[in-house]
């Protein structure tokens, strides 16, 4: 197993794609003056695949595809396929916003992926527009329906709690959630805003999230936990209808049993969303390195990872990139 120095075991790779997006949610992206990458310093189809190939041989098992919007990027499906190829990937998986679900969730399907998570926030256009600055929320809905027409069974709707913003969303889109048969996570929000504008003020709490679900809807179960590394800590309606996560970084970290590694559009791997050091793959990769060298580079990143984030410490450094560069 791919190990580090607090004994965690990494079998999670998320894997960016793409750090461009069709909407600039404001906890991810700036509104205006974006700045992406040149296509040509974004990896290759066949640089990921090497990659991964490496990671699989060193104990990854899940693969997680995001981005920025990992649905711009053209021939996505060709990837998804060649990556079912390897028969050391248990779970292979991807985050959208939804925007082009609709037009590819045939050929995503059909590709072999496996689970799908799809960001929604909110039920409301007007609250959607405000959080994403850009209108889709009918495109998001209808490419919810196209994935589950397509056979997708296993669907997540993927929800930022904010404080102040999102309150009245909380009860609709669990009701809507448990009407559709998907399961919800509520996430909290978290310092990786590109204009640097989040302050724990902000955060809306699973626990509060959580009451609020009971208060309303009704009482909730704690799930089994299979996995111990998941970010999600999931309860079950007692009523037995359907079931509902809440992960929260901010309030309750989980780093202690955090499996995850991550890869960047352009080739940087990172042992947390939080680090402020990366290590760079593409260099080996399109430098005539060998998948020796990735090992090794691969073992050096999760031997230095941290104990935590540390988002509560007063000592804390946010990164400099914020999530769509670093791939959510």
């Amino acid at each position: 197993m791919l190990s580090d120095r607090f004994g965690r075991n990494h079998d999670s790779l998320r894997v960016s794609v793409t750090d461009r997006c069709n909407i600039r949610c404001f906890y991810c992206m700036p509104l205006e003056n974006v700045s992406f990458l040149p296509r040509a310093e974004l990896l290759s189809f066949e640089e990921i695949e090497r990659f991964v190939s490496v990671a699989t041989e060193l104990g990854i098992r899940k693969i997680r595809l995001t981005g920025g919007e990992p649905l711009v990027r053209q021939q996505l499906d060709r990837l998804i396929a060649a990556l079912r190829r390897n028969p050391m990937i248990q779970d292979l998986a991807l985050t959208t916003n939804g925007l082009l679900l609709g037009e590819q969730a045939e050929a995503l399907f059909a590709a072999g992926l496996q689970r799908l998570n799809v960001s929604l926030d909110s039920l409301r256009p007007e609250i959607f527009r405000q959080i994403s600055r850009r209108d889709g929320l009918p495109q998001v809905l209808s490419g919810i329906a196209a994935a589950q027409r397509a056979g997708f069974r296993n669907i997540r709707i993927n929800a930022v709690s904010l404080a102040g913003i999102t309150e009245p969303d909380i009860v609709p889109l669990a009701q809507f959630c448990r009407e559709q048969q998907l399961e919800l996570r509520f996430i909290e929000f978290m310092p990786l805003d590109a204009d640097h504008g989040w302050s724990p003020q902000q955060v809306l709490t699973g626990a509060k999230v959580r009451a609020m679900i009971e208060s309303t809807i009704g009482a909730l179960s704690p799930a089994s936990r299979p996995d111990p590394s998941q970010p999600a800590v999931d309860y079950d309606y007692l009523d037995g209808g359907g079931r509902v996560g809440f992960i929260n970084p901010v309030s309750e970290p989980f780093c202690g049993d955090c499996n995850r590694m991550r890869i960047t559009a352009e080739g940087k791997i990172r042992n947390c969303l939080f680090s402020t050091t990366e290590w760079d793959a593409r260099a080996i990769l399109r430098g005539g390195g060998s998948d020796q060298e990735l090992a090794d580079l691969i073992r050096d990143c999760i031997d230095n990872k941290k104990a935590g984030h540390g988002i509560n410490d007063p000592q804390f450094l946010r990164p400099a990139r914020a999530m769509f560069q670093i791939g959510g």
